[in-house]
Order: structure tokens, then C-alpha cells, then sequence
């Protein structure tokens, strides 16, 4: 497998609809006002940066660093595509933000998900990395549709 993660895509269509079903699924899984996935205007925006995993010339992943503090980074639109799923992209892009807050001098990196089943194997990545539970953050509050999960960053 030859992947390669490169900042940026959102202008590209295949991209879009990746996003698409992204927020598709997260918005089903989750109760109304409770999932806080990010459109294609949210990710626009100066303290994001967004990344996509691209394999044999098509997306089959994103994810985004969201700067909350200098020292502080948010992990959020991790989706990979259904047809590249167990083949580690997930991992590969989690990495790959990480070592992206790590250079800009981030200490700790925090994300919210849900906690319906559809978001299982996504904890499942981020508790192997590292990530540990932790009380809300930024404007989130504690619900039974959240889980909020950090890394501190060596």
C-alpha cells in the first residue's frame, strides 16, 4: 500500500463527498445537536489544518488540526472511506497530525467523539495511541452523546 497524506484537498470533489459521508454518519450515529463534525465551511477557516490520505490517486481519508491555544491542538474530521477500512489509514493519518501539532510546538492534543457504536473502532485508535479520557474542553459540555479524549505530546 502506498499511501501518501498530504495538507490540503478541499476543493477537490472526490474529496467533498468523502466529507459528505463523513458527516452522514456521524450526525445518524449521534442525537441531534450532538455531533460536531465540521463542513466544508468550518474547515475553512485559519486555525485548521486539514489533511488528506490519498491511495493509488483517490481519497480514501481526512482528518484536521484544530489550534485551540499555542500549545493546545484539537484532532477533528477523522473519516476513512468504508473501502479502506482495517488497512491503516486511520492510524497513518492520526500519526500524522500528531507529529503535525508536535511541530508547531503543541503539548497536548485533545478530540471529541461519540459514543454510540459507530464511533467504537475510532476510540479503539485513539486509546491505542496513546489518548486517554478526559473531561470536556473548549466550548464542548459533558453529555451521554460525548466522550472527550487527550494526548500529552512529548
Amino acid at each position: 500500500m502506498s499511501l501518501r497524506i498530504a495538507q490540503g484537498g478541499l476543493d477537490d470533489p472526490r474529496v467533498q463527498a468523502l466529507l459528505a459521508v463523513h458527516l452522514r454518519k456521524a450526525r445518524e450515529a449521534t442525537a441531534e445537536g450532538f455531533a460536531f463534525a465540521l463542513d466544508l465551511s468550518g474547515l475553512r477557516v485559519p486555525e485548521i489544518r486539514f489533511f488528506t490520505a490519498w491511495l493509488d490517486g483517490a481519497p480514501v481519508g481526512t482528518g484536521a488540526l484544530k489550534r485551540l491555544a499555542p500549545d493546545h491542538g484539537e484532532v477533528k474530521s477523522m473519516h476513512t472511506a468504508e473501502a479502506a477500512r482495517r488497512r491503516g489509514v486511520g492510524g497513518a493519518m492520526l500519526r500524522h497530525i500528531l507529529a503535525e501539532a508536535r511541530a508547531t510546538g503543541m503539548a497536548r492534543v485533545s478530540l471529541e467523539t461519540g459514543t454510540a457504536p459507530y464511533f467504537a473502532g475510532a476510540v479503539a485508535l485513539y486509546l491505542a495511541q496513546g489518548f486517554t479520557p478526559c473531561g470536556p474542553f473548549g466550548d464542548y459540555a459533558e453529555s451521554a452523546e460525548n466522550r472527550f479524549l487527550t494526548l500529552a505530546l512529548d
